[in-house]
């Protein structure tokens, strides 16, 4: 008798955990928030209210406010001694002095994070980055992201703040311009500055996008020590629309595994109908 009853907890106690490992969604993020863009569902959320530093997912902002401006992307922006990073003193491969149309600068800027090409791009705007940075701003109320703030078009500074609520309005808004769809998920390409020789090759700083097993439509990631490692997309996951985000992930590729954790637990739980 009390082997059968020490036989029936065990097979109650895996069959407890098989459930719950399928149900339950473990992130290593600090903050994440899943949303059906199709009907507004939120899947799932972790301090999702949380404001904190956004690093370079501020670039999807920087990349709507170049766009609403109808600005030709054939104008050549010439990089100046201002766009070089005077506060994080990050590297960039797009010297002082070489000049490119404004549309190569804005496919490194989302593709790659290129903090040279999204400054050039905000001080190359009607009135300057100061009027840049107040058109962010406007742009963030617009679309609903009331607990958001941005200082600069690169994200370098950690008042640039948000909410993984408030990114996935933004991720979702992005998902509108055909450009940022095309531009986020290049995978690789090469740029030739107007006035010198050679090429520049880049990559997309979210590998994701060179997995074939992913359907990616909007892609950013970003960086900063205060902020740990972000990545934010919009991805075809079940034949669904769906917005990710994931904010402060300090391992290094912990934001790919909770991408990958996402993906297969709302793909294992598509039956039970939770996206």
């Amino acid at each position: 008798m009390k082997q059968t009853l020490f036989l029936f907890f065990v097979l109650l106690s895996f069959c407890f955990n098989a459930f719950g490992q399928n149900n339950h969604l473990n992130l290593k993020s600090q903050s994440a928030f899943i949303l059906n863009a199709q009907n507004g569902h939120v899947v799932y959320d972790k301090n999702a209210d949380k404001i904190a530093p956004i690093a370079s997912i501020t670039k999807l902002m920087t990349a709507m406010v170049v766009l609403d401006a109808r600005l030709s992307p054939n104008d050549i922006i010439t990089i100046d001694n201002a766009d070089v990073d005077k506060l994080k003193h990050t590297a960039s491969r797009l010297r002082v002095g070489s000049s490119y149309p404004r549309h190569e600068l804005l496919r490194l800027t989302l593709m790659s994070s290129e903090n040279r090409a999204a400054a050039a791009l905000a001080r190359a705007y009607p009135g300057g980055t100061t009027a840049f940075v107040n058109a962010m701003n406007q742009k963030a109320q617009q679309i609903g992201m009331q607990n958001s703030r941005f200082v600069d078009s690169t994200g370098l500074s950690s008042d640039n703040v948000s909410t993984a609520r408030d990114l996935a309005k933004l991720v979702a808004a992005s998902n509108r311009y055909v450009v940022i769809r095309d531009f986020s998920t290049t995978s690789q390409h090469s740029v030739s500055a107007a006035n010198k020789r050679g090429q520049l090759q880049y990559v997309n700083s979210n590998s994701l996008v060179r997995n074939q097993n992913w359907e990616i439509d909007v892609s950013k990631t970003g960086y900063l020590s205060e902020a740990g490692r972000c990545l934010v997309m919009q991805a075809n996951i079940s034949g669904q629309p769906v917005v990710i985000v994931l904010l402060n992930s300090w391992g290094k590729n912990t934001r790919i595994g909770d991408a990958n954790r996402i993906k297969k637990w709302l793909e294992s739980n598509q039956s039970r109908k939770q996206v």
